[in-house]
């Protein structure tokens, strides 16, 4: 027997499906919890492990007493730091989200010429790290600094955050919704706003908290700008005061200002939440331009070239007017391979202990399913520096044998960079059709072979986008690896990081060239992954 497509309006077999479809999901979740046995205590664990940090940031700052809590949040500079941060976070955050949601509709919703090439093109700036940007801008422009320097920096920096996610919702999202629209009469402009907006609203709330996070945790690059935040004050306290308990204070305004963020997240993509009916879902014909399409096609250009093409450019200079410098030299190849090596590492350790948090969340979809997930998202706002001294203490308390050692990187590592891993493991396993696992089990094969046979082989893409992702970030990690390498160890990151504290930036640059060669093939993975292969639904 077969049915005719339902397309046009709620028809009797729609509801149907719908209802049939809210069954077998209801019914893949009253089963799962004998199905997946010991996965809630597993899933506990490992955000108990990645947590860890924020407990030892707590009894840091209990170390302070009431006096002297109340004497540091009352002086006069916290109040400067609360202000830098949230103008710089509010102004980063609305200007990734308005340039991120712009690029990826041109790409993906009109007919703009070279679609494919653009899309690469804007995804590229991820390879280049903060505080290589930094370095960039300030080598280059020594009027670049401050606020205004910051904003800009950063926000050339952070905006593919935003598009990648989006342009993955436009791509693969239903335009059933924004055909409706049309043939009501509603014009373009007001479609953009009341339909396609709101349907990338998920997506959109997803890539700007990532955005804020690393704003809140990041320190390399103002620094170099001479912007003071949260995160570099505590820097200052733990390295230069040598004052943990003041430090772990300030550490933990940055965790309350991330859980104000992770709640406004939740809050967008609970009132957010799309409901496609249907097994495929419809492309939308692209938007014709007319006379739009060369201002657009200079907007994406200028976008691109103060993103992409000034850190370029200052690379090349830099590479071609010397490395002349009274500093030791040091081994790239030695450098390269360290960096690889314990990105690579990290990449693997995060994305397989990502995995049950991602799978525990998706099969229960309860209160403390989506709490520990949430948690586990806390500690990218913690401080490289903060994570680091944790690290180092429990070496220190429990397993000396591991002190100096390449362990306590990886774990910094994994811990620093846990969310980015959870982020693409959960969104692959959202694209995966409901009762799918509850289908497989209901012919007998045990819960284990499922997760092996079916649910790992269909998630496998967001697997490789997780493993890039944070391969990308930690072979450019700053704050943590200085304190956390083993000794005589050298990464290109903290390499290039004595060379521009000594104001060396030609020998700084070949350190910085290599960092963004060897994160574009990972950029390149990742858009693959988040945005499938080239032409797809195109």
């Amino acid at each position: 027997m077969t049915f005719p497509l339902d397309t046009d309006g709620p028809s009797p077999l729609r509801r149907w499906r719908a209802t049939g479809v809210r069954a077998l999901v209801a019914a893949t979740r009253l089963r799962a919890p004998a199905a997946t046995g010991l996965l809630a205590p597993l899933a506990t664990a490992v955000v108990a492990v990645v947590a860890a940090p924020l407990g030892f940031v707590i009894a840091q700052a209990a170390q302070a007493g009431w006096d002297q809590t109340r004497r540091l949040l009352g002086r006069p500079l916290i109040a400067t730091l609360l202000g830098h941060t949230l103008g710089l976070t509010a102004a980063v955050t609305l200007a990734t989200a308005v340039l991120g949601f712009g690029a990826a509709y041109l790409v993906e919703r009109t007919a703009l010429p070279g679609r494919r090439a653009w899309t690469v093109a804007l995804a590229l700036p991820l390879a280049v790290p903060e505080f290589v940007r930094g370095y960039s801008w300030v080598s280059l422009f020594r009027s670049v600094h401050g606020y205004w320097g910051a904003v800009l920096v950063m926000t050339c920096s952070l905006y593919p955050l935003v598009f990648l996610p989006v342009a993955a919702a436009l791509r693969h999202g239903d335009a059933a919704a924004e055909e409706v629209s049309r043939s009501l009469g509603r014009g373009r402009l007001a479609t953009l706003c009341r339909v396609t907006l709101p349907l990338t609203r998920p997506a959109l709330a997803g890539g700007v908290l990532l955005v804020s996070l690393y704003l809140l945790g990041e320190y390399g690059a103002f620094a170099m700008l001479r912007y003071t935040t949260f995160a570099t004050a505590v820097f200052t306290q733990y390295k230069l005061g040598f004052d943990a308990a003041s430090a772990s204070l300030l550490t933990l305004v940055l965790v309350a200002l991330a859980l104000l963020l992770v709640g406004l997240e939740a809050w967008a993509g609970r009132r957010a939440r799309v409901t496609r009916h249907g097994a495929l879902a419809r492309t939308a014909p692209p938007v014709r331009l007319g006379g739009w399409t060369v201002p657009a096609l200079l907007a994406l250009a200028a976008l691109v070239g103060v993103s992409l093409g000034v850190p370029l450019y200052a690379l090349a200079y830099w590479l071609l007017k010397g490395s002349s410098t009274t500093l030791p030299s040091a081994s790239v190849l030695g450098a390269t391979a360290a960096t690889l090596g314990y990105a690579l590492g990290a990449a693997v350790v995060a994305t397989a202990a990502a995995v049950p948090v991602a799978l525990y969340g998706w099969r229960r979809g309860t209160r403390p399913a989506r709490a520990i997930e949430r948690v586990a998202y806390l500690t990218r706002a913690l401080p490289g520096i903060a994570v680091a001294l944790s690290v180092v203490y429990v070496a220190v308390r429990w397993a000396q044998p591991l002190y100096q050692q390449p362990p306590m990187l990886i774990a910094g590592y994994v811990v620093l960079f846990f969310p980015l891993a959870l982020t693409a493991v959960r969104a692959a396993l959202a694209q995966v059709p409901p009762g799918v696992e509850e289908a497989a089990r209901s012919l007998g094969t045990r819960p284990l072979a499922v997760l092996g046979r079916v649910t790992l082989p269909l998630v496998l893409p967001g697997l490789g986008a997780a493993v890039a992702m944070v391969g990308l970030t930690a072979s450019t990690e700053l704050t943590a690896t200085l304190l956390l390498r083993p000794t005589g160890t050298q990464t290109l990151a903290t390499q290039f990081w004595v060379y521009t504290s000594g104001l060396a930036y030609g020998a700084a640059a070949p350190y910085a060239a290599l960092m963004v060669a060897l994160s574009v093939p990972s950029v390149l993975l990742l858009t693959r992954r988040t945005l499938g292969r080239p032409g797809e639904n195109q």
